[in-house]
């Protein structure tokens, strides 16, 4: 099969629970911004922004290097039951911990008086911290199905549950005739409010790593201390990068959480993060893309045109990018009422900065399998300190002054840096002839178009409507006669 052929139909399986989840839970943030105020929902944002970095460190590389040693070792279940029992042991240690001093951490984290969040949530990240690699396992088998159906149930749990306790329940338990009131009375507290979200999530996950069982229990268990060590080796140096990456992607809602007044803190973090969830489709892709590129990257390695094929994939993955970026911005208009109520709808001038930070951090992605097929996985890890620098100081100076625009920004300059820095030590280490004149025409006029729209505007909101979407339609029709129309053709 063309390779480019192969990676699209897997980034369809392997993605399709991921866009499932991700647009359901786009669809969940007017629920969550309709039925709670800005305070509320950034306390939602943090929490999650926590278990960001906690899951990184729950499962330090792991997965990368399950389909590195897969690849160099000949007994592959070794290393996958090496790698299991390794995070099976530390989530165990990490949960008794967690609810030791869940109270304390509470109060750290300033989720005042609530400390079975922190109960909550150490569960949620021990099985998702085990389920990751029994999901890695069957990404290195080619299990797209298993993998797709998993994360599919996952996120139908997750998100009927929000349905059922934030809409349903609430609803039952408000009306004063409904012949549900009963049962709902007893199974509903209207005062855990935001926490229906978490205990959703907690439900959701295990009952994936339930689902997960014969991935984990019908096999026999070994553990090679050796091969741990090699393993360890490879994975730190992603795991520091990994870290690195979550204080580029949420560090900025927790230091918006510090740096603010207490009373505005809360609030402004709910409005960014509701913001945030617009340019959820560019995210979308990215992740999707993520999913299967890794994988497919390390086993078309081996042959001969692999460098054209990775020059290839960069050129079209930024066409994607750019139309989404552009799809959009051409419809923000009625788009942006996916962020929720009038003081959600506030922060939407930070959208056109995500868009683009998000697409150089695709192309970051895309650009970082250089490192991991040479082996020099430590270039990872100082690229990502490299950003994670810039997103901390940068905050740091902007949050004071201008709030949670300084972290929008902030994002837009850790990503630009960071793929202009990958872009030449890959060259230097492992060249690929990427097409930068069309790749940069792309980005440049898909700019200009946004610019110019900006510029074009009438008193009528749906001729500006037709007018930004005819704007998409040239832009579209220029990308497909320079190259779409060349790879459909080839492909078929």
């Amino acid at each position: 099969m063309n390779p480019l052929k192969k990676l699209a139909s897997q980034t369809a399986i392997y993605g399709l629970p991921t866009i499932v989840g991700r647009l359901l839970s786009y669809l969940l943030t007017p629920l969550y911004t309709y039925n709670f105020t800005a305070q509320e929902f950034g306390v939602n944002s943090t929490a999650y922004s926590f278990v960001s970095f906690l899951l990184v460190l729950l499962t330090y590389g792991m997965e990368t290097a399950l389909f590195r040693f897969s690849q160099s070792e000949i007994d592959k279940q070794k290393v996958y039951t090496t790698a299991l029992i390794s995070l099976i042991s530390s989530s165990a240690i990490f949960v008794f911990f967690m609810c030791l001093f869940s109270a304390p951490l509470a109060e750290m984290s300033k989720f005042k008086g609530h400390s079975e969040y922190v109960v909550w949530f150490s569960i949620i990240i021990a099985t998702d911290a085990i389920a990751a690699i029994s999901f890695a396992k069957l990404r290195e088998q080619g299990k797209a199905k298993r993998f797709a159906i998993i994360k599919s149930i996952n996120i139908f749990i997750y998100v009927g549950l929000n349905l059922f306790f934030i809409l349903f329940c609430k609803n039952i338990y408000e009306s004063q005739n409904s012949t549900l009131k009963a049962f709902i009375d007893k199974i509903y507290n209207p005062e855990i409010g935001i926490g229906y979200i978490f205990i959703s999530n907690l439900i959701a996950s295990l009952v994936t790593l339930l689902l997960l069982a014969p991935e984990i229990l019908r096999i026999k268990m070994v553990f090679e201390l050796p091969l741990w060590k090699r393993m360890m080796r490879y994975a730190i140096p992603l795991l520091i990068a990994g870290l690195a990456g979550m204080t580029n992607e949420t560090f900025d809602r927790i230091l918006l959480n510090y740096l603010l007044p207490e009373k505005d803190a809360m609030t402004q973090i709910g409005i960014y993060s509701a913001c945030y969830k617009v340019s959820i489709i560019m995210t979308i892709f990215i992740q999707t893309f993520r999913f299967a590129a890794e994988p497919f990257f390390f086993n078309q390695s081996k042959e001969k045109d692999s460098k054209k094929t990775m020059a290839d994939i960069m050129k079209y993955f930024v066409i994607i990018c750019t139309i989404i970026f552009l799809g959009t911005m051409m419809n923000i208009q009625w788009i942006q009422y996916f962020a929720g109520s009038p003081e959600f709808r506030t922060g939407i001038k930070i959208v056109p900065i995500l868009l683009l930070a998000n697409m150089f951090l695709g192309v970051f992605i895309n650009q970082s399998i250089w490192y991991k097929l040479s082996g020099q996985t430590h270039y990872g890890a100082y690229l990502t300190i490299f950003g994670a620098l810039i997103t901390i100081v940068l905050n740091l100076y902007w949050i004071p002054k201008i709030g949670y625009m300084g972290c929008a920004w902030a994002t837009l300059v850790c990503y630009a840096s960071m793929m202009i820095a990958s872009y030449f030590l890959g060259n230097k280490h492992y060249p690929v002839n990427y097409d930068l004149k069309r790749i940069l025409g792309y980005i440049g006029l898909s700019l200009t178009l946004y610019f110019v729209s900006r510029y074009i505007r009438t008193e009528s909101a749906g001729i500006n409507l037709i007018i930004n979407n005819l704007i998409l339609l040239v832009f579209v029709m220029a990308v497909w006669k320079m190259d779409v129309k060349k790879l459909v053709t080839k492909a078929v």
